[in-house]
């Protein structure tokens, strides 16, 4: 049996890395990026280089021919956080995912899948390591920053191309991965015996195969329709966190998904290390 052609945008950042391991065993893969090395300078193999921004999608649309899935990656950054023209930088993302959407439809692709973020729901984060909010969910949309705000809108793009409505009723199913703490270093750079911080770390953290599984599941599962029968979910990537204040039971009942790791055993001795500075026993 032929894989699965997935493509995948950003395959030179930081999410890819973590999932190309994965998807170059399971599919037959794509790797588009703006440049063909990573963070650390190093060539990725089999990326072709291609300009998602451009508006012309007939300079990268042979890429898309016969995809079965995208995995949309890619982030266009020219400022950070706080400077005058951040705003600028996120709406050129908004642009690049209308891009990388349409093309996919067009040359009929049946399932996109996002690598959205937590930040989308910013604002509710304090409330809820505070208490005042027991769980965020996937439909809580509301950030305090321009970053989440434009990942809000980002998943909303996926929404209208999920709807079909504008595009002939012929709908592009989507899911959006709002992405935790993919790292191994959070617990261990939280300020010693700073809880908050600790606790904040260990409810966004999600493994490597945990993240990998519920991109492939996300990719896979036929029927992915919500309640209204839109093809359409927002599912948080986090391991099996005890202290996780997002919900990943959507993500649970819709494609199955099973993380395998959870924080508290994974950063036990940390754990302990900062109740300890904390003097907590």
């Amino acid at each position: 049996m032929p894989k699965r052609k997935v493509v995948v945008t950003g395959a030179s950042g930081t999410i890819a890395g973590v999932l190309l391991p994965a998807l170059r065993e399971r599919y037959d893969l794509t790797l588009l990026d703006a440049r063909s090395t990573d963070s650390r300078g190093e060539e990725v193999d089999g990326i072709q280089v291609a300009d998602l921004l451009d508006r012309d999608r007939d300079q990268y649309r042979r890429h898309f021919k016969g995809a079965d899935a995208v995995v949309h990656c890619a982030y266009y950054r020219i400022h950070d956080q706080g400077d005058d023209d951040y705003f600028s930088s996120e709406l050129e993302n908004l642009q690049l995912a209308y891009n990388v959407y349409q093309v996919a439809w067009e040359e009929g692709a049946r399932r996109l899948v996002a690598a959205s973020t937590n930040h989308a729901a910013d604002f509710y984060e304090n409330y809820a390591l505070d208490g005042a909010v027991p769980m965020v969910t996937p439909e809580m949309n509301a950030s305090d920053n321009w970053y989440g705000w434009a990942k809000i809108a980002f998943e909303q793009i996926g929404q209208v191309f999920a709807s079909g409505v504008t595009h002939g009723g012929r709908p592009l199913g989507n899911a959006q991965i709002r992405i935790g703490g993919p790292r191994e270093t959070d617990v261990a750079d939280a300020p010693l015996g700073d809880l908050r911080r600790m606790r904040r770390a260990l409810a966004v953290y999600i493994s490597q195969r945990d993240m990998s599984q519920l991109f492939i599941k996300s990719i896979e599962t036929e029927d992915i329709r919500d309640e209204l029968g839109v093809p359409f979910q927002i599912f948080y990537g986090i391991s099996a966190n005890p202290h996780a204040i997002w919900s990943i039971a959507n993500a649970r009942r819709v494609i199955g998904y099973a993380p395998e790791d959870n924080s508290e055993e994974r950063f036990f001795d940390l754990i302990q290390a900062h109740m300890r500075a904390a003097g907590v026993s």
